[in-house]
């Protein structure tokens, strides 16, 4: 098996195909891990959440990290992590900023799914406050696996 570094272009592209990671915080030295939809354009991700325990953690400890891997098979993968700060894109202030997310995660297959039903399933069929953010990519993280070497 053969483990190597992948280039930054090759981890642009796999940033830009994938459309579910997850996404990891930390607050009080315990991490938090959930998967997400998220879209992806040159040093910002954008994901789309309800208010919870994530945003909160966010809020108080916004260094944040993306994880999305593709596997083709058990020998041949490739992992990304994208790290960076976490910030909210509250209106009016951002008002275009979070027209220009929603129109990125529109282009993907259900992307708003996850974060409502989650939050219809806490709080019933009221009103669901929503929350458009993104991380600020500082570095990536990539690795590609590829084959098996006797």
């Amino acid at each position: 098996m053969v483990i190597t570094k992948m280039t930054e272009k090759d981890c642009a592209a796999l940033l830009t195909r994938a459309s579910v990671g997850r996404l990891g915080c930390s607050l009080d030295n315990q991490p938090y891990v959930v998967p997400v939809y998220f879209a992806y354009e040159p040093d910002y991700i954008y994901v789309l959440s309800t208010f919870g325990q994530k945003i909160e953690w966010m809020r108080s400890n916004p260094k944040v990290c993306v994880e999305v891997e593709e596997i083709a098979r058990q020998s041949e993968w490739m992992s990304v992590i994208a790290n960076g700060l976490y910030q909210e894109l509250p209106e009016p202030q951002y008002t275009a900023e979070r027209e220009h997310a929603s129109q990125l995660l529109g282009k993907r297959h259900r992307w708003w799914q996850n974060s409502f039903a989650e939050r219809q399933l806490r709080s019933g069929d009221h009103l669901i406050d929503r929350c458009v953010s993104h991380a600020w990519k500082a570095n990536c993280l990539a690795w590609r696996q590829t084959g098996i070497h006797q």
